[in-house]
C-alpha cells in the first residue's frame, strides 16, 4: 500500500453528501510517515464533463498502469484517512504527472 497506488476501497457506510460505495482511490500520504494502520486517500468517481471546470477534479484517462475501464476523475475534495482494512485490493497506479496534479488540486482544497 504505497503512494500513487490505485486500490479499490469499500468507503461504506457513509453519511450525507460524502462519496460511498466500494470504489477505486489513489493513496497519496508519504510512505515513510506514521505508525497508524491508516493510508490517506483521493476517491476515483467518472468523469463527466461540468468537472472541466472544478480544479479539484482531475481527470485520469484509462491505461495499462492504472487499469481503470474508463476516463475518471481524482475527486480531490473528498480527500480523506482511513482504515488499511478498507483496502480490498490493488488496481494499478498513477504517473508521476497525475501526482503532481493531484497535489496542485490539494493545494488549493486545502489552501496551503
Amino acid at each position: 500500500m504505497k503512494r500513487s497506488e490505485i486500490w479499490l476501497i469499500n468507503l461504506e457506510p457513509t453519511i450525507g453528501a460524502e462519496i460511498r460505495k466500494k470504489r477505486p482511490a489513489i493513496i497519496v500520504n508519504d510512505d515513510d510517515l506514521g505508525i497508524l494502520p491508516l493510508k490517506i486517500i483521493i476517491p476515483i468517481t467518472d468523469w463527466k464533463d461540468k468537472f472541466e471546470v472544478a480544479e479539484w477534479m482531475i481527470k485520469i484517462e484509462p491505461d495499462e498502469n492504472n487499469n481503470l475501464k474508463k476516463t475518471s476523475s481524482a475527486d480531490c475534495f473528498q480527500i480523506r484517512s482511513l482504515s488499511e482494512k478498507r483496502l480490498i485490493k490493488k488496481i494499478g497506479f498513477v504517473d508521476e504527472l497525475i501526482m503532481y496534479e493531484i497535489s496542485i488540486a490539494l493545494s488549493k482544497v486545502l489552501k496551503i
